[in-house]
């Protein structure tokens, strides 16, 4: 096996990388948050089709999404470019997800959903690696905050949006799914225009079949394994927030306000992500990490013992913290441990 180096010469152009797919993500999420709200209600009211149902198409999408995810970044680590699958990866989606609109039972829905994940599948590694590659690693936390800011906040104009069309200006359902294809459409714009390859290096020689985790697992090493695992454990603590917003309901948040609280928790997220990034680039990303999940628990524990809608409120913004606190600093400590020729394979396995 061989290795090409970077180019030095044009890492002050990085940076701009970072900020390009920061927006990229913001407008995808618009689009995707624009659909992802209505799916529900338009699934079990106007198809008719059972709540069951919905988790089978959600489940069945997720799943397509995780195994591509591992799948894309063994990839990018084997070809001279990530940015291809990273394209590829976005026009399948934004072709696709606006295609709900023409959704007359839920098998069309589950194709929609299927085609959607597939390009999430496909973007996800080789679009963290590609950040991990266009900065130093010492300012790798701020880049990855600042991304989850991005797409935070992308989460919170979507419904915005959303709602704006439908309440003031009379369109239904189906009009505001294709609409989602102009934010989704831009992002491709700014994706291709905009964003640069990375030098890295990049494995020359090596021919391995993809399944070959041993291979990959000796060259990612112990202490990345031990990482994946300890954030697996953490994982099984966890839960969909689906049951949190249960939990708000129980507590006496009205309904309507429910989207709201979702809005004021993507807020926070977003205000937080980029911060709490730059934070473990100073102070380490694993004391971060052990604050965020402390903090976690602690807003656990709290909507265990919550009385009353304020209570609600209060935990869903304090919640948001968790996230800044962890999804950058994760991200970075995937990039520190893997080796520059592994990064993808490296995300792959943290995404799935």
């Amino acid at each position: 096996m061989t290795t090409r180096a970077p180019d030095e010469s044009i890492a002050a152009k990085r940076p701009r990388n970072v900020r390009a797919l920061g927006a990229v993500s913001f407008l995808t999420d618009v689009s995707s948050e624009m659909i992802y709200p209505l799916l529900p209600g338009f699934v079990t009211g106007t198809l008719g089709a059972g709540a069951a149902l919905l988790g089978v198409i959600e489940g069945a999408a997720e799943a397509t999404a995780s195994a591509l995810k591992l799948a894309s970044g063994w990839i990018s680590d084997r070809v001279p470019r990530r940015k291809p699958l990273v394209v590829a990866g976005y026009v399948i989606a934004t072709i696709a997800r606006p295609l709900v609109a023409l959704a007359f039972t839920a098998a069309h829905v589950l194709a929609v959903r299927m085609a959607d994940r597939v390009g999430k599948g496909i973007r996800t590694s080789p679009r963290d690696a590609l950040i991990a590659d266009s900065v130093d690693a010492s300012s790798r936390g701020r880049a990855f905050g600042f991304h989850r800011a991005m797409d935070h906040a992308g989460a919170v104009l979507g419904p915005l949006v959303a709602f704006a069309l439908m309440a003031w200006f009379g369109l239904g359902v189906r009009d505001v799914f294709w609409l989602a294809a102009v934010p989704g459409l831009l992002s491709v714009l700014v994706l291709v225009v905009f964003v640069r390859e990375a030098p890295r290096p990049v494995v020359v020689a090596a021919r391995v079949a993809p399944a070959d985790s041993t291979h990959n697992g000796a060259r990612l090493g112990r202490a990345f394994w031990s990482y994946l695992g300890v954030l697996f454990v953490f994982t099984l603590g966890n839960c969909t927030d689906a049951f949190l917003l249960l939990r708000a309901a129980q507590l006496g948040v009205p309904v309507a306000a429910i989207p709201l609280l979702w809005a004021a928790l993507h807020v926070v997220k977003s205000v937080s992500s980029t911060p709490a990034g730059s934070l473990s680039d100073r102070v380490g990303r694993r004391p971060l990490l052990l604050a965020g999940w402390i903090w976690f628990a602690a807003v656990y524990a709290g909507l265990a013992f919550a009385s009353a809608p304020w209570h609600v409120w209060a935990l869903f913004l304090a919640y948001g913290i968790f996230f800044g606190l962890t999804e950058g600093a994760e991200k970075a400590l995937v990039a520190d441990l893997a080796p520059a020729a592994r990064r993808g394979a490296a995300f792959g396995w943290f995404n799935a």
